[in-house]
């Protein structure tokens, strides 16, 4: 893969970006300005993700080329399929195209493998259609130094028909990482069905340009640089816009996105 340049970069990266807002206090109000910086003058972004409840109004805000993700089983990720199978209802009721669900990460951590598994069929069963995302928690599946667990987590839900790998779901202190990425990536290259169909999206902890080329890198390298596209490659980190926007604007004093 060619290094692009920090332009090339930021382009591909706003192409690429769920715009997100996920506060616990989120309004109308709040989407409605995540909703317009999503469709700004430098571009849009692939997606803007926000709570079930308002998908709907988020979905009213944006044209039809700019996605609506929502989330399930958010943040905890656990057992309870009945919790997500729900909220992934009410996001597919909303009109969204999009469901970021949490796998059930500590189940997993217990051995529990059949737990997890049943979560992630009882939503993509329920939103049949729509890309699903499936967040590993990888920061904590690999805290102990190794990427075992997040291997397993990442061929659980390829098996249950995922759409994308999702590193981390921002709301604990670890967030995504190079390594876990790769172990991610591997997964999928690995897997004959997903290996030309499903994407990754590293989120949590990237807050420039620079610090997403390294995954841009790793995607090329395991698949392909076909993959640098929205329907292969997102990105959940919305401080990251703030960078994207000084650079495409030459204004390194351009005012950032807001903590989403």
């Amino acid at each position: 893969m060619t290094t692009m340049t920090p332009i090339e970069a930021a382009r591909l990266s706003l192409a690429c970006l769920d715009l997100t807002s996920l506060n616990d206090a989120d309004t109308e109000a709040d989407i409605a300005r995540l909703c317009e910086r999503a469709q700004a003058p430098i571009g849009p972004v692939a997606a803007v993700c926000v709570w079930p409840r308002l998908a709907a109004f988020a979905r009213a805000q944006l044209p039809a080329h700019i996605g609506v993700a929502a989330v399930a089983n958010f943040p905890d990720g656990s057992t309870d399929v009945e919790r997500a199978v729900r909220d992934t209802s009410e996001i597919v009721q909303a009109g969204a195209q999009e469901v970021d669900v949490v796998l059930p990460w500590r189940a997993l951590q217990a051995g529990d493998e059949a737990a997890v598994a049943a979560v992630l069929r009882g939503v993509r069963q329920a939103c049949e259609g729509l890309t699903l995302k499936v967040i590993l928690e990888s920061g904590e599946l690999g805290a102990a130094g190794d990427t075992v667990l997040i291997t397993r987590a990442s061929r659980i839900a390829l098996a249950e028909g995922a759409d994308f790998l999702k590193t981390s779901t921002g709301k604990t202190t670890r967030h995504a990482s190079l390594s876990a990425a790769e172990a991610m990536l591997a997964a999928i290259a690995s897997d004959a069905q997903a290996s030309g169909r499903v994407g990754l999206k590293p989120s949590g902890g990237l807050r420039t340009v620079a610090d997403v080329q390294p995954y841009l890198a790793l995607v090329a390298q395991h698949l392909g640089a076909g993959a640098l596209n929205p329907k292969r490659f997102r990105i959940g980190a919305s401080s990251l816009y703030a960078d994207i926007e000084a650079i495409l604007t030459g204004d390194s004093l351009a005012p950032t996105a807001g903590a989403y």
